[in-house]
């Protein structure tokens, strides 16, 4: 019988630019603590390069970006670009939250997000599926 302690999903949770409302994202940092995952919020007004950065440091196993100012899609293509020009593949997955169009929700999906995650999502949902989007090789 193994005397190992399981070790935690690390998530990261990030908030990009201008957009200062911050109670959501904090709701799901107690939300992902309280279900035993290890959560690094990086705070308010981010950059994309600063978050990409510290998820790679950090060695996250999902960065989560929550935007509510309806800067989505420069937002996360430049998140996108910034994975492409890192030197080897990142181990995390990406998901997205806060208020999108279901348009931008798909085209969001087709480069590379793994889930989204609108306001009235359920913490019982969104403790499911970071469980679930989390890399194969990462902690349960």
């Amino acid at each position: 019988m193994s005397s190992e302690t399981p070790v935690p999903l690390r998530v990261m949770l990030a908030k990009i630019g201008l957009d200062g409302h911050d109670r959501g994202v904090k709701v799901v940092a107690r939300t992902l603590r309280d279900a035993g995952m290890e959560v690094i919020y990086t705070g308010l007004h981010r950059t994309p390069e600063q978050v990409v950065e510290a998820a790679v440091q950090e060695d996250v196993d999902v960065l989560g970006v929550s935007l509510l100012s309806g800067a989505h899609m420069p937002i996360f293509g430049r998140i996108f670009q910034l994975i492409e020009e890192l030197p080897s593949a990142p181990r995390f997955t990406l998901v997205a939250g806060g208020v999108m169009p279901e348009e931008d929700e798909e085209e969001l999906r087709q480069r590379g997000v793994a889930a989204v995650l609108g306001q009235d999502t359920t913490p019982e949902t969104i403790v499911e599926t970071v469980t679930r989007v989390a890399p194969e090789n990462a902690a349960r």
